[in-house]
């Protein structure tokens, strides 16, 4: 059977027919709308922005030693005040969550409280400087509490929580500043021990090695070049007083007499033969016993005539002579052997100074080396605590990057949520919605044959009569019924009608207050 198309009567009939089902969905959901919009509690919000400002000196002529970026801090900050005895201080202060303190645990509280305190940063496009390349950068965030108290109490936490923000901001680059130039301070005092110590050692180690220092090394050589001549000089000298010594030796035995010589090889000659003859005989031998009596004359006569020679000698002015030279000679031969000695010694201690040269010269350059290294690190350390005072004086005249409040919180004039008007007007959509859908799932489901031509199209067969609707009293009161619940009807969609335009002008009236405020 094919669907004949439906004109604007039969939608016009279809209305009729299904008014309650369209009207009574709408309004049944419509009603619940306006109870859920009205029920749930207000909640109000405040808001401060704050701007993050750069600092006022250029970077290139005061450098701060606050390291951390604006958005690290803003976190860290934002850890910092979302501390649980911060956040239970200004719970207890302002008694807030009065309400949920009996049936919710001080965690569960805790948890409600960091929600309703959001931090939003406000990031623009802007071109890194360092590399021309473009990217985020955070400019200023907002900082805002919501709570479903009074407003003032919204505000005034609202404002509590700004200060908080921004005073420990202050703090810790004041902190941070401050750490700096004490930690660069005890490095310093660190540095000036050692650098102490370092030139106290290099103090010890020149006069324990004084003799050895490189600055000494031409001097060690000159001097040692100097003994070396003198060393040479009296050897020579030695060897001259040694042949004179010779000469006057020789000339000293010329002067003994020919017959003591004589004596003397006789005297050898003896004993010779008498040691060869104790080898093959007794001594009882004849000739053994001949020959210790004539050696017995013979040494017995030398000594005699030694005495007599001495007497002969000492009374002789050439062996005088000769003997009081060879004795100043031999003076003179071990004054020289002395001072050769002496030099010898000089010579080698020269020669150790001269040998511990070169370590002791590495080990002064590692000494230096580490004193010139502590020097530089010392001023360094230095140049830098002086940089970190003066980044400590921006910090303190708050002339470095700072947080500048922008848009202090205000006292909520309506609630932040819940929008009431949205509800009213989401359950007016989803009630005429609900209505239309019903009405048609009415109409569709219903098989009932309200044309004569609808009939005719179904069975085939032509309609003879058509009987017309037959009311009672029963029906006029019905009917009366219908029409007044229609009326009502009508009467609650102005009603929300009534109410959307309220909180309109409402909305209207704060917006051109705000904006007579700006201008």
């Amino acid at each position: 059977m094919e669907e004949a198309l439906l004109s604007p009567s039969d939608y016009f009939d279809i209305l009729k027919r299904r008014i309650w089902s369209l009207l009574i969905p709408a309004v049944l959901i419509f009603i619940l709308a306006l109870i859920l919009a009205f029920s749930l509690p207000a909640v109000y919000k405040s808001t401060a922005t704050i701007l993050i400002e750069e600092q006022d000196i250029p970077a290139n002529y005061v450098v701060t030693t606050v390291t951390s970026y604006a958005e690290q801090r803003l976190q860290t900050i934002n850890q910092r005040i979302m501390s649980s005895p911060k956040l239970l201080e200004i719970i207890n202060r302002f008694n807030l969550y009065a309400d949920k303190k009996e049936k919710w645990t001080t965690d569960e509280i805790l948890y409600k409280m960091r929600e309703d305190i959001s931090l939003t940063p406000i990031s623009v496009d802007v071109t890194d400087r360092r590399t021309g390349r473009p990217t985020m950068a955070t400019i200023a965030f907002t900082l805002s509490y919501e709570g479903k108290d009074s407003p003032e109490k919204i505000h005034q936490v609202a404002n509590l929580i700004t200060s908080r923000f921004l005073s420990e901001n202050i703090q810790l680059r004041k902190r941070q500043t401050t750490e700096a130039s004490t930690f660069l301070e005890k490095e310093m005092e660190l540095v000036k021990v050692k650098f102490t110590k370092i030139d106290a050692g290099i103090a010890e180690f020149k006069e324990k090695n004084i003799n050895s220092l490189p600055e000494l090394f031409q001097v060690n050589m000159q001097s040692l070049n100097n003994i070396e001549q003198n060393i040479e000089r009296l050897n020579e000298q030695l060897k001259v007083l040694r042949e004179r010594k010779s000469s006057l030796e020789t000339q000293i035995f010329a002067i003994v007499s020919e017959s003591e010589s004589q004596d003397k090889i006789r005297l050898d000659q003896l004993r010779l033969a008498l040691v060869n003859l104790r080898i093959n005989f007794s001594e009882k031998y004849p000739d053994l016993i001949k020959v210790k009596l004539e050696i017995a004359e013979l040494e017995e006569r030398i000594k005699k005539s030694k005495r007599s020679e001495n007497s002969e000698r000492e009374d002789n002015p050439l062996y005088i002579t000769f003997s009081s030279q060879l004795s100043g000679i031999n003076a003179e031969i071990d004054s020289v052997k002395r001072h050769i000695k002496e030099l010898e010694e000089k010579n080698d201690n020269y020669r150790k100074r001269i040998e511990a040269t070169p370590g002791v010269e590495k080990q002064l350059k590692h000494l230096f080396a580490e004193q010139v290294n502590t020097k530089l690190k010392y001023e360094d350390l230095m140049a830098k605590l002086m940089e970190a005072r003066v980044a400590q004086g921006l910090e303190k005249e708050q002339k470095g990057e700072r947080f500048t409040l922008i848009d202090p919180p205000m006292v909520p004039e309506k609630p932040f949520k819940p929008n009431r008007v949205a509800i009213i007007l989401i359950g007016l959509v989803l009630g005429m919605g609900a209505g239309v859908g019903a009405a048609s799932l009415h109409e569709f489901s219903d098989q009932s044959v309200y044309k004569v031509e609808a009939l005719f199209s179904a069975t085939s067969f032509p309609v003879l009569a058509e009987i017309p609707e037959i009311t009672n009293a029963r029906d006029i009161e019905l009917k009366n019924k219908k029409r007044l619940a229609l009326i009502l009807g009508i009467i609650l969609l102005c009603m929300a009608g009534v109410i959307l335009f309220h909180f309109f002008i409402m909305d209207l009236n704060i917006f051109w207050a705000k904006l007579m405020r700006k201008i």
